[in-house]
């Protein structure tokens, strides 16, 4: 059964390996899961899974493979035999509530009887007696009276339920979606360089070990500065228009980059960088800042990232006067050229799909300005800029 398993996930973009099947089979030997499908489950994916990103492609192969199947019960019942299970559920419940079962005819009348009733309801219901809802009488639901039945969902009400029918939720970390702060920051830090910088305010402890044997044990405490990333970042968002819907994103992006870089810089454009830039868009109109004087200001090892949808008239890249806000002597694609000359390393973050870009004019214009380092805003996109950006 593992294998097909195995074979399943692997075909989902899983990259997991034969060690990692043997080690899944190592810890169903110990009984880490046994007869339980969310044991199960989350023991197979931390087994067969090493990089969160795939946590979606799991959980779809997961689906395919187990759809179907209520319970690790289906799984094992030719490993137990079928009076231990009935024991064990017994277990569960008292005398009296084993004799209310038995008014629908028994466990096994009960589900097959809540399967028909699946399948007949097309909509949600709340009260009554037969349909599956809430608070309602009948023996199939959540929040009701029935005295015995099938819970599906929610925590439950003061009733026990014989049986919970609850369907799994799992996050979607696919490399693909659409990112959160906490995914940015964990692809940020593919664009780390470490120094230490500052005065002493960590315990060196090699060296406190060394020095103390030296002393013949007599405790020598170093310190050392703290270790920070000294990669040094200079970030254009564009703002306004088109990139109204990407506002929500482009905060957790930048407030995932102001976690994680300590020598930041940032600034504002709209649409496409002219010859001034912002970064109180309360006041842009009268406090600007000259793009010469970005550039002269800060040096060739900075890092430049452009955040913006590129998605204007091709003329507000290519001509004098194409800026829908001012006159500008110089066209914005000269700029832009002018950063990319002056930045060693550069690369535009996209948050528009990678597949619409070919159908945009100034999407292929810029993209071809910063020399195809133009980069989908998700989780795949994110790393491979910073990849970009580290070399």
């Amino acid at each position: 059964m593992l294998i097909t398993l195995f074979h399943t996930i692997k075909k989902a973009g899983v990259p997991c390996t034969l060690r990692e099947l043997l080690d899944l089979l190592g810890a169903l030997e110990l009984h880490f899961a046994f007869a339980d499908l969310d044991e199960f489950y989350f023991l197979s994916r931390t087994a067969l899974v090493k990089d969160e990103k795939h946590f979606d492609k799991f959980d779809r192969a997961f689906e395919i493979y187990f759809k179907g199947i209520e319970n690790m019960e289906d799984i094992f019942k030719a490993l137990i035999p079928d009076d231990w299970l009935r024991k064990a559920f017994e277990k569960e419940l008292d005398p009296e509530e084993l004799k209310k079962i038995q008014t629908l005819g028994g466990l096994e009348k009960l589900l097959e009887e809540f399967k028909k009733r699946l399948e007949e309801q097309q909509k949600r219901h709340e009260g009554g007696n037969k349909w599956i809802g809430t608070n309602g009488t009948s023996p199939f639901g959540n929040n009701g009276q029935h005295p015995e039945g099938i819970r599906v969902g929610g925590e439950g009400g003061q009733n026990k339920a014989v049986k919970i029918w609850e369907q799994r939720q799992y996050r979607n970390l696919d490399d693909s979606l659409e990112l959160g702060t906490r995914n940015i920051k964990l692809a940020l830090r593919r664009l780390r360089k470490f120094a230490r910088q500052g005065t002493d305010v960590e315990l060196d402890i090699p060296g406190t070990i060394r020095n103390t044997a030296k002393n013949g044990g007599i405790l020598d405490i170093n310190m050392v500065p703290e270790r920070a990333n000294a990669v040094k970042v200079l970030v254009f968002f564009d703002v306004g228009g088109s990139m109204d819907p990407f506002i929500k994103l482009c905060e957790e992006l930048f407030s995932a980059i102001k976690t994680e870089f300590k020598h930041l810089h940032y600034y504002y454009f709209h649409n496409c960088v002219y010859e001034t830039v912002w970064k109180d868009n309360r006041r842009r109109s009268q406090e600007r800042f000259s793009l010469h004087d970005i550039i002269n200001k800060y040096g060739s090892d900075y890092k430049l990232i452009f955040v913006g949808d590129a998605t204007m008239a091709p003329y507000e890249i290519t001509n004098s006067g194409g800026s829908i806000e001012h006159w500008n002597e110089e066209p914005g694609g000269l700029w832009v050229k002018r950063l990319c000359e002056h930045f060693n390393n550069v690369a535009w973050l996209n948050p528009v799909p990678e597949d619409h870009w070919d159908y945009t004019s100034s999407v292929c214009i810029l993209r071809d300005l910063v020399e195809k380092r133009m980069y989908p805003l998700t989780l795949k996109g994110l790393e491979e800029g910073m990849n970009s950006l580290s070399k």
